[in-house]
């Protein structure tokens, strides 16, 4: 058995290092966790994105008729619901994943004010498209219930998706998805991750002009080719954060203070 003194110097050894930890080691430990979630969303989006185009032929059953997008979706039942908050939550989990990737060590020392700039963005992106898809899982299910009167919850889904589906998602939040990709590329051409940067920047200009789907339909015009324009400029984004987890997981380490 050990002395008392002992033990109460051994405690007092273990404080002291883990008070003299430097941060640099802390956010070198944080590296594989958040290339692993980065990662995991990228996933998850596009599981839940496949599970919705299979379940409920999204994203075409926006441009038909609400009482044959109502009817679908009752079919769905809980299941479908679930697919739309998974949705959702991907979305809104793009808030911590947008803040570990701008304010990164790296980023905060060459361009502070950029890096705290993209976060807010992609903070706010995720906020504003997780909102507005949230509406599949609150609002629609009322709506396809046995008591709902057919005419007014056509009246309520048109209203929905003209407003928080084409207005908040697929206008305002891709547009802050697009500058928040903007904003991140030049942050990582500083960075040397140029390939990142040039997908950043190219996925960012493909969701900018998916837009104008939004926009056309308001307009009364037929869409030219802007829907095709988003799933494009997705994929590029879901590749571009399964790239940025990849350079948490494997690039370089800034060695420990010493």
């Amino acid at each position: 058995m050990s002395p008392p003194g002992d033990n109460k110097s051994h405690r007092s050894v273990t404080y002291e290092a883990a008070m003299t930890e430097s941060p640099t080691e802390t956010r070198a430990a944080s590296r594989p966790l958040i290339g692993t979630g980065l990662i995991a969303l990228a996933a998850g989006f596009n599981l839940a994105y496949a599970g919705l185009v299979w379940a409920y032929e999204y994203p075409a059953i926006l441009r038909r008729p609400a009482a044959e997008a109502l009817a679908l979706y009752a079919q769905g039942g809980a299941g479908l619901t679930a697919l739309w908050h998974a949705f959702a939550l991907s979305a809104f989990l793009l808030i911590p994943a947008a803040c570990a990737i701008s304010l990164e060590r790296g980023h905060l020392v060459r361009q502070p004010g950029l890096a705290v700039s993209a976060a807010i963005t992609g903070a706010l992106a995720g906020a504003v498209q997780a909102a507005a898809l949230w509406r599949w899982v609150f609002a629609l299910p009322p709506m396809t219930g046995a008591d709902a009167d057919p005419l007014q919850a056509a009246f309520a889904f048109d209203l929905l998706n003209h407003y928080a589906g084409a207005g908040l998602g697929e206008h305002m939040g891709q547009l802050l998805t697009a500058l928040f990709l903007v904003q991140c590329a030049a942050l990582q051409a500083g960075a040397r991750a140029r390939v990142l940067a040039v997908l950043a920047a190219l996925s960012a200009a493909l969701i900018a002009l998916g837009t104008g789907e939004s926009l056309s339909l308001a307009l009364g015009l037929a869409d030219p080719g802007f829907s095709l324009a988003t799933i494009a400029g997705f994929a590029g984004f879901s590749f571009w954060l399964a790239g940025a987890g990849l350079r948490a997981l494997t690039g370089p380490r800034v060695p420990p203070a010493a």
